[in-house]
């Protein structure tokens, strides 16, 4: 979802870090609802009591667990990603247009 909306938005003109900022800006409450709603509804699991529930308990520990790293690794590395990436397109692009001038001098 950051992704995409991150390049509509270079599209219409953003710079890469701009981009990606208003993705996670107007992206984020989508994102945070989606998990809490899945976390949630995992709760009876991780709490609840009666038959069986020691077996239940670990598995609604784990989605939990797992949705709250999810979350965090989502908000914070996804961006630091994109930008990774765009700076490492860029030079690589840059790499290229200097690989091929130096091939056209030398023939």
């Amino acid at each position: 979802m950051l992704v995409d909306f991150a390049i509509e938005a270079l599209r219409h003109g953003e710079t890469p870090a701009e981009a990606i900022r208003q993705a996670c800006i107007f992206r984020f409450r989508p994102i945070l609802m989606t998990t809490l709603v899945a976390l949630l509804g995992a709760l009876p699991l991780a709490f609840g009591t009666g038959e069986g529930s020691e077996m239940r308990r670990p598995l609604g520990i784990a989605i939990i667990g797992g949705l709250t790293v999810s979350q965090l690794l989502t908000l914070y590395t996804t961006p630091i990603v994109y930008l990774y990436v765009d700076r490492l397109q860029e030079w690589l692009s840059s790499w290229r247009l200097f690989s091929a001038g130096s091939h056209q001098s030398a023939a």
